[in-house]
């Protein structure tokens, strides 16, 4: 059962927000606006429908829901909804991947701990 702490957003990237630069968040982060720069967090994210995202995301549990340029480490979950549009590599444990979803890249589902430690060791 998640926590709490899971579900209360620490950061919020509003709608017609740019961001230009690496963010790195403590807790659950939520970008609906735009970011040209690495999103990273020690819990959940989730990319709205509005945003645009040009870099990397990582996070535990990742909710694709705009447009991701840049590869994706979802240490957790990586959940990719039907108008999502990646264009990079997702590195995973778990995967569920709308009809409808454009990837344009290689997805890795490594659910075997060791092996999972290896890939992001070797992505790095």
């Amino acid at each position: 059962m998640p926590s709490r702490e899971e579900f209360q957003v620490n950061t919020i990237i509003g709608p017609r927000s740019f961001i230009q630069g690496d963010i790195s968040a403590a807790g659950f982060t939520r970008v609906d606006g735009s970011v040209q720069g690495n999103v990273q967090a020690e819990g959940r994210v989730i990319i709205g429908d509005e945003a645009r995202v040009k870099a990397g995301v990582r996070g535990t549990t990742v909710t694709i829901n705009g447009v991701v340029v840049g590869d994706i480490i979802a240490s957790k979950r990586l959940t990719i909804m039907s108008n999502a549009v990646i264009i990079g590599d997702c590195i995973t444990r778990r995967i569920r991947a709308d009809m409808g979803c454009i990837i344009q890249g290689k997805v890795r589902v490594i659910p075997d701990e060791r092996a999972w430690e290896e890939a992001v060791k070797n992505y790095a």
